[in-house]
């Protein structure tokens, strides 16, 4: 791995992670290094969806694949979202 790739996939997966907030219901009280790996995370599992779904490879830019990850990012992050707040001490 270089630190290119690295560094593209922490934008990426902060990008993801930005889009799942934005999509997810509600209001997501998490910090922002939450949010990266949930991007990241989504990014992953995301592609291996299209991947498994035989959308990964579509002329152009894999629209159909990016959105696959942003639907995950979002249902992760509503997912990180509730098991976050209900651990914290009030």
């Amino acid at each position: 791995m270089t630190i290119e790739s690295i560094l593209g996939a922490l934008i990426i997966g902060l990008v993801l992670g930005l889009l799942g907030k934005l999509f997810a219901p509600g209001k997501q009280n998490i910090p922002i290094w939450l949010t990266l790996l949930v991007g990241i995370a989504a990014a992953f599992i995301g592609s291996w969806l299209a991947r498994l779904f035989g959308v990964e490879d579509t002329p152009g830019i894999d629209w159909i694949e990016v959105i696959v990850q942003i639907v995950v990012a979002a249902i992760g992050v509503s997912l990180v979202a509730g098991l976050y707040g209900r651990s914290k001490v009030r």
